[in-house]
């Protein structure tokens, strides 16, 4: 399975090339905001084997309060997105994890999903370009990580 992190613009490339064979993609929009004008997930059609999207905000710990949040109520998907990854991992299928700008939901979800499966997850850490959200990679490792080794196993 190959992980690969990308922008909005970097998926809106790809699917105007007819997207990928044997892909499934992770992707991530920032909810609607008071004061803010709403973008709508990137629009992913027939372009990929399947495909997620995911609302959710780009927070750190320190925001979640002002956000109405808590660390338990932050990214509730977490367990359903654990299901969808192992899945397509079952099914052969590489794995796009996008976000706006490809640097921080996307890079958090990669990085979960190789720490997880190839104990390499430090790479996306360590990679100048990436800036992956913490609580998106702890929480979504932790449900990897359940999903795995409990019966909700697909």
């Amino acid at each position: 399975m190959k992980i690969s992190i990308c922008s909005r613009k970097a998926i809106e490339e790809l699917i105007a090339r007819g997207g990928l064979p044997n892909t499934a993609v992770i992707s991530f929009y920032d909810p609607p905001r008071p004061g803010r004008p709403h973008r709508p997930p990137a629009e992913l059609g027939a372009s990929f084997e399947r495909s997620i999207q995911i609302a959710l905000h780009d927070l750190d710990p320190s925001a979640l309060e002002r956000a109405g949040l808590s660390v338990e109520t932050f990214f509730p998907e977490a367990d359903a997105l654990a299901g969808f990854i192992l899945r397509a991992k079952q099914d052969g299928l590489d794995v796009i994890c996008q976000c706006e700008y490809g640097q921080s939901r996307s890079a958090a979800c990669a990085a979960a999903i190789l720490q997880h499966f190839c104990r390499r997850g430090i790479d996306v850490f360590a990679d100048y370009r990436y800036y992956p959200n913490q609580l998106v990679y702890n929480k979504l490792f932790a449900a990897l990580k359940k999903r795995s080794q409990g019966s909700d196993h697909p």
